[in-house]
């Protein structure tokens, strides 16, 4: 999991152009036709780029609707920024053309021609006080010209920020297509036999469960309280498709499923996984319980994949846009993938 999806990719195309070019191959050499472990593993890796893509995708949105709404906010400042600028620089220059025009009331002809002591005195106390507001009004403006500047870097920069994760995005949408293709691909030359052997168990709901089947089910496991509210909604989602990003209602992505069935408990969890796996107390492996979240594929920016411990060694989860949403049982493959747990 450590090397970039599209080195991933590549290695991919490669293993799948060698073992479709085995399938094709004429009976003289049959014996060289991969098996369908051989092509579970191929699978395997396609689902797992397919995981780490949608992670992806789905941080590169957050990261992007909040640059938007906080380029929003920036603009909206600006706004009032260059209103304040255009208030304090009509006052500065009105300030100026008094200045200009106003007697010297510190010259000798004003001071010799005033009436008295107390009118030198309010004509000094006057040049004080013209001068102290000259001063404070040309402060507030060099300020709010500043702040002006500030801004606009400001918004530039989050705007910036808003188109890479949005190309990001959909950088990932691209390659999660093309992953898909090749399983497509890979399956397309089996026969039905072989592809259920190659996919059995493989991100969907194989043992145990019954993701396949459609409708929704009814979760009748062990979970109590807010953990038995989560699972509930979720096994009513079982056979739902799985939704490239989803959150609902017609189709989730894994952490959607998971971030709506704990909502459903009146839980707020963050939007990805990234996020939820430090959304609640850590568990290990031995002490999951049922409604716990569990996490799989260690990447570089977190686990992956997320799903929900239902209890006698089973998971609900969205697996990927080949299964719609269902039940697992956690094999030794999901065991050796595994991150951590967490309890909301």
């Amino acid at each position: 999991m450590s090397a970039s999806p599209g080195g991933r990719r590549r290695r991919t195309a490669v293993l799948a152009a060698l073992t479709l070019g085995a399938l094709v191959m004429p009976a003289a050499v049959a014996h060289a036709e991969p098996t369908s472990e051989e092509v579970r593993e191929e699978i395997e890796r396609l689902e797992e780029e397919f995981i780490e893509l949608n992670a992806t995708y789905n941080e590169a949105q957050e990261t992007h609707e909040a640059a938007e709404e906080k380029l929003e906010e920036v603009l909206a400042e600006i706004e009032a920024a260059e209103e304040n600028v255009e208030e304090l620089g009509l006052d500065v220059r009105k300030l100026a053309g008094a200045a200009y025009s106003s007697p010297d009331f510190t010259s000798f002809n004003e001071l010799v021609t005033s009436t008295g002591p107390e009118n030198a005195l309010a004509h000094q106390a006057d040049l004080t006080y013209l001068a102290g507001q000259n001063d404070g009004q040309l402060a507030r403006y060099a300020e709010e010209l500043a702040n002006l500047e500030t801004l606009e870097a400001s918004a530039a920069e989050t705007e910036e920020e808003a188109a890479q994760a949005l190309q990001e995005a959909e950088d990932a949408t691209e390659e999660a297509e093309e992953a898909i293709a090749e399983q497509e691909e890979l399956l397309s030359q089996l026969t039905a036999e072989e592809q259920e052997a190659a996919t059995e168990n493989v991100g969907g709901s194989g043992g145990g469960g019954s993701g396949s089947t459609g409708g929704g089910g009814s979760y009748t496991g062990p979970a109590s309280g807010n953990a038995r509210t989560a699972l509930d909604f979720a096994y009513s989602k079982i056979g739902m498709p799985y939704v490239w990003g989803g959150t609902g209602p017609d189709g989730y992505d894994c952490s959607g499923l998971t971030q709506a069935a704990w909502g459903a408990a009146g839980v707020s969890l963050p939007r990805t996984t990234y996020s939820q796996v430090n959304a609640g107390q850590r568990v290990s492996w031995e002490n999951k319980q049922p409604g716990d979240l569990l996490f799989f594929y260690p990447g570089g920016s977190g686990p992956e994949h997320v799903g929900m411990y239902a209890g006698d060694n089973v998971m609900v989860h969205a697996s990927t846009s080949t299964k719609p949403i269902g039940t697992v049982t956690l094999n030794d493959y999901y065991r050796s993938e595994f991150v951590t747990a967490v309890r909301p």
